[in-house]
């Protein structure tokens, strides 16, 4: 007897979870050999809706299980038991240059799962969905305490792991496109590390006084994690997305005042004048302003910005004198920072200096400058504001990793 369609079962295990935990999507009681679609629905908290689906056919029991199962089309194919989250993509019509970011860590990521009878490509909306159901994804898990913090001038987020601690610590920095951001700061709590999530380029100070922060910005931040009770002060870590390596790579090597037990650096380069503030960091940048070139598609490509490395150490951070470990996670088609070049010179320093076995090396083939938490949705370029200049660019090369963190 053929299957009735209307009592397809749809389920999502489990429905609410971590953003980079797994879960199994299971269609059930399908027509058996009958073509079905698998589609993913997120609307972002900035209005924009993101879609992600793939087409499948149904075994011999009526069921698709999408961990399991080939995709034979769609956003994705083959394998691919998250392909719905990672190949979510702006619906048709959006503007271009969109980029699922997270702002709000207190709500959840609410990403509706629905089954199509036929391999769909497009008209979701217009059509009636075999069965849906609807999953959470957190950036905080339950008992994780956000506690905003202005003291001593900062602009900036702790999150607390859930339980007494005492729990290592760590000291967030983004990129150039300033703000406040948290959803990474907010998983790394969920998974026991005590986090601070600083603005230095758009903070409370900057804004009012038009001054770029000094190094004591940082060393406060920094005081604010080593003094907090709940928070092991001999176990302190840092780390810098973009611009926020060139901090990290500087306060490794000569902070008198930091002592980190290790750092991480992402999409980043040491080039920068020798023990420099940030002030110094962005005015270096700005001298090599005209190497800054666009693509064909009039998106800007500033990887050129840093280039040649030079073999003095003139405008380098000296990684020799590096004495915590150091992680380096690259990709090998960053087009907005010479991370590469950056890593392959910062190796050999280390291994002239005699201190290689700090280093471990991440390098990923075709990947490009913003390696996010795991399942985000990756783009190709994306727009952001510079905070140097308040020009909105549109930047290239944007991926997505499976981080864990050690201290």
């Amino acid at each position: 007897m053929e299957r009735n369609p209307l009592f397809v079962k749809l389920s999502a295990q489990p429905s609410r979870a971590l953003v980079d935990e797994r879960f199994v999507v299971l269609v059930q009681n399908a027509v058996p050999g009958s073509q079905l679609t698998v589609h993913a629905l997120h609307q972002c908290e900035d209005g924009h809706s993101w879609q992600a689906f793939a087409h499948y056919i149904a075994d011999a029991m009526g069921t698709v299980n999408v961990s399991e199962d080939s995709s034979l089309g769609g956003t994705y194919t083959g394998t691919e038991a998250m392909g719905l989250l990672w190949s979510l993509k702006p619906v048709p019509g959006s503007k271009p240059g969109l980029r699922m970011r997270k702002k709000n860590v207190q709500t959840p990521m609410l990403v509706t799962i629905s089954v199509y009878q036929g391999h769909q490509t497009d008209g979701f909306v217009d059509q009636a969905p075999l069965a849906t159901v609807v999953v959470e994804r957190w950036y905080m898990a339950p008992g994780v305490r956000r506690i905003p913090v202005t003291e001593y001038g900062l602009t900036a987020t702790l999150f607390l792991p859930a339980g007494p601690g005492p729990f290592p610590g760590l000291l967030d920095l983004w990129g150039g496109g300033g703000q406040l951001v948290e959803y990474r700061a907010a998983l790394l709590a969920s998974h026991g590390i005590a986090s601070l999530a600083l603005d230095y380029l758009t903070c409370k100070y900057s804004m009012e006084t038009k001054k770029t922060v000094s190094n004591q910005y940082f060393e406060m931040a920094y005081r604010v994690l080593a003094e907090h009770p709940q928070i092991l002060g001999s176990r302190i870590a840092m780390l810098g997305l973009s611009l926020g390596t060139s901090i990290t790579f500087r306060t490794a090597v000569y902070s008198q005042v930091i002592k980190l037990r290790c750092a991480v650096c992402i999409s980043g380069s040491h080039r920068q004048p020798h023990n420099s503030s940030l002030e110094e960091i962005l005015s270096f940048f700005h001298s090599n302003a005209d190497k800054i070139r666009f693509n064909e598609e009039n998106e800007v490509i500033w990887r050129d910005l840093l280039l040649p490395i030079p073999s003095d150490s003139t405008n380098k951070v000296e990684v020799g004198q590096i004495k915590c470990p150091l992680l380096l996670i690259v990709g090998e088609d960053d087009q907005n920072w010479c991370a590469y070049e950056s890593a392959m010179d910062m190796k050999e320093m280390m291994e002239k200096a005699g201190n290689s076995h700090l280093l471990t090396l991440l390098s990923y083939p075709e990947a490009g400058h913003l390696i996010e938490p795991p399942y985000t949705p990756h783009v190709r370029s994306s727009q952001f504001r510079d905070m140097s200049t308040r020009q909105i660019r549109c930047s290239s090369g944007l991926h997505s990793f499976p981080f864990s963190f050690e201290t």
